[in-house]
């Protein structure tokens, strides 16, 4: 993982995933869904919280293998549903907060998720961080439904040069796209 010297100066933009990174949303993530899950499908089957994997569409689909998609749709908006019920399992990472509470009066802070946009303000509304930030670009679909590089996006809506980012990402495939937008990788903190 790349730790580079945390050396912020003045000018510098400071992005901020948020799932993983800002906050650690998994186990209210899983107990959503697992609520859903078991809203739709009576199961015998117990549903176990895996510390190291974010429960995602692609786990719902090998736990619940045979249903249609609009199912797992009504699963998945069932799940975005019980996440309010669930934000007290949310927890922030205290050294990626500490960072935006010391330089979000100083710098350009933005929020770079891939989140839909409820639960995010959700989210940042429970932690008291919805005003810590300058900017904040949410989860983004192409016309096509490809997933959007939200880097590239938040750079080119905020005419930025990538050469005055720096990153904090939690995921790899974020962390290359953020590479793929200009990001220097001395500027991205991985967690």
């Amino acid at each position: 993982m790349n730790k580079p010297k945390l050396n912020i100066k003045e000018n510098d933009i400071l992005f901020f995933d948020m799932d993983g990174t800002l906050v650690d949303t998994d186990f209210a993530n899983f107990l959503s869904y697992k609520k859903a899950i078991q809203s739709f499908i009576p199961t015998e089957n117990v549903i176990e919280f895996n510390q190291n994997e974010r429960f995602n569409r692609a786990s719902l689909k090998i736990i619940v293998p045979n249903l249609t998609e609009e199912d797992y749709e009504k699963i998945i908006q069932k799940k975005e549903e019980n996440y309010k019920e669930h934000l007290s399992e949310t927890k922030l990472n205290k050294s990626v907060v500490d960072i935006l509470l010391k330089y979000y009066k100083t710098n350009k802070t933005v929020l770079v998720t891939n989140c839909r946009e409820d639960r995010a303000m959700m989210t940042l509304n429970y932690h008291k961080l919805t005003d810590k930030f300058s900017n904040i670009f949410f989860r983004n679909i192409s016309d096509n439904g490809e997933r959007i590089n939200k880097y590239k996006n938040a750079i080119n809506s905020l005419s930025l040069s990538a050469q005055t980012v720096i990153v904090f990402e939690n995921e790899r495939p974020e962390i290359e796209d953020a590479i793929l937008a200009g990001i220097s990788i001395n500027n991205i903190l991985s967690l």
